[in-house]
């Protein structure tokens, strides 16, 4: 995952290697989200969308440092993803996993960090860091941060290779140990391998973000690409034992979505969707979506990011109705 060496319980033959990034976080954020833990994911936003963050890559531990006085690690979680979004899509997707009880809330508590003023219905973008897993540690369980200067404003990085990187990594390791909080997999003497941090699975709105960025926020049925209208869509449901992970996923038009839902029409696999004769007879109805029966749909860029071949075949066998 990443460079860098630590002892762990197992002795100093077992040694994780990794950077990790500390970022300066808004107070009313973080204590509004540790009254709401446990959590599976929250949205560290940034008021602006300018800067991607490339810190750390995707299951990278990601720190928080809290605004004050005081140098301290008050909690973290594991990186999953950036992007942009509108503040009203993060709403949408986050909800109060984005700090604030409402999105008035929310737009205020941003507000204060944005230059100038923005219009009452101005749906301005922000940067989204999504984490999996987060944590909220009591004042009594923070650990102290060692070398860190009072004038950076975003945050750092750090790296267990450095002497204040495995120091900091230490303590932060026995203090979770100590309240049960799973941010390592230990391996056993009698395994080969190394800890590593664990690899969280993803909560609901990081999954809808992430496919909905996996797709180029277009359809891949439709093309369509305005995004109130685009929907991320489980190919196994949850209900059913699908999990929230990319390639469990398809972003459709929000009719088309409902159509897949319901079995009227579905993904082969070998990408191409498929419409139900039962559309017709069911509604007398269906000349939009027949135009596009057979046709191979859009796929991410990225081979991880496209449906798994098994799911779908799960959706083809067991949900339409052909």
């Amino acid at each position: 995952m990443a460079r860098s060496t630590i002892q762990n319980a197992y002795g100093a033959g077992h040694l994780l290697e990794m950077k990790f990034y500390i970022a300066v976080t808004d107070t009313e954020w973080f204590e509004y989200l540790g009254h709401a833990s446990p959590l599976d994911e929250v949205n560290f936003w940034q008021p602006t969308a300018g800067h991607a963050f490339q810190a750390l890559p995707p299951g990278g531990l990601f720190l928080f440092k809290l605004h004050g006085p005081g140098h301290s690690v008050a909690g973290g979680g594991i990186f999953s993803h950036w992007t942009r979004l509108r503040v009203s899509l993060a709403w949408d997707a986050f909800g109060i996993k984005n700090g604030a009880a409402s999105l008035p809330e929310m737009r205020s508590r941003i507000e204060r960090y944005r230059r100038g003023r923005s219009g009452p219905h101005e749906d301005y973008e922000i940067g989204c860091i999504l984490l999996q897993r987060p944590f909220f540690l009591d004042p009594s369980e923070r650990v102290e941060i060692p070398d860190w200067q009072p004038n950076i404003v975003r945050g750092r990085t750090y790296d267990t290779d450095d002497e204040s990187g495995r120091t900091l990594w230490r303590e932060l390791h026995a203090s979770l140990q100590a309240r049960r909080e799973l941010v390592v997999r230990e391996v056993s003497p009698e395994r080969y391998g190394q800890p590593t941090l664990v690899a969280p699975r993803l909560g609901q709105g990081s999954f809808k973000i992430m496919v909905l960025d996996a797709y180029r926020r277009q359809c891949a049925v439709t093309g369509e690409k305005a995004l109130p209208v685009l929907q991320a869509a489980h190919i196994i449901p949850f209900v059913e034992g699908g999990e929230h992970r990319v390639d469990n996923g398809l972003l459709l038009r929000t009719d088309v979505h409902i159509l897949f839902d319901r079995g009227y029409v579905t993904v082969t696999p070998d990408y191409r969707f498929q419409v139900s004769p039962r559309l017709k007879r069911d509604f007398d109805n269906g000349e939009l979506y027949y135009q596009f029966d057979a046709k191979e749909v859009w796929l991410p860029p990225e081979p991880k990011d496209r449906p798994k071949k098994e799911f779908l075949a799960w959706h083809a066998d067991t949900v339409f109705v052909g």
